[in-house]
């Protein structure tokens, strides 16, 4: 249960700072790439300290990895899986690609984020079967249809009548012609 409650509040915090990241990117005053680093800056401090945390009081660090590999330890396999895994894909691609997305037209976070949020899952799933031997159920593979088709649902298709109708509104109600 402890896990689950992990991934729930894992899911609260991307979804409430992405609110928080595309506004600051709708302000045209900082663009994607700088709202990048400046989330790799502000993430390796934070790192550090939730390490400790996790090594010194939760016991979920088996080792000082960094020792570990001084003396041979950490295989050149792990680090390259770390590396290219954690740091380029999760760390850096996704999240350039999520917030290039964001700054462009058409880049309505309500649109993309449960795009590129539903479809890890089913990666995920998909490559955990595939590449590491995890079990293959009923229930997950009908799980990544259902998301599957939620993502060509989000991500196809006309606007909608209430989309076009709400635009209309709010561009009467600030002055502003409607694009």
């Amino acid at each position: 249960m402890a896990a689950i409650l992990c991934a729930i509040l894992a899911g609260l915090c991307w979804g409430v700072g992405e609110i928080f990241t595309k506004g600051a990117i709708n302000t045209k005053e900082i663009g994607p790439l700088g709202t990048a680093l400046i989330r790799a800056a502000v993430t390796l401090p934070l790192a550090l300290a939730g390490f400790l945390v996790a090594h010194l009081v939760l016991k979920t660090e088996p080792q000082l990895w960094w020792k570990a590999a001084d003396a041979g330890g950490m295989k050149m396999s792990t680090w390259a899986k770390v590396i290219l895994g954690s740091g380029v894909l999760a760390g850096f691609a996704g999240v350039f690609f999520f917030y290039i997305g964001l700054s462009l037209p058409g880049g309505d976070i309500s649109k993309l984020r449960p795009i590129a949020f539903a479809l890890a899952p089913a990666t995920a799933v998909l490559l955990g079967w595939w590449l590491l031997g995890e079990e293959m159920t009923i229930k997950k593979g009908v799980a990544v249809v259902l998301i599957v088709i939620g993502i060509v649902m989000l991500a196809g298709g006309k606007k909608s009548a209430v989309d076009h109708t709400s635009r209309k509104n709010a561009a009467a109600s600030t002055g502003v012609a409607e694009s």
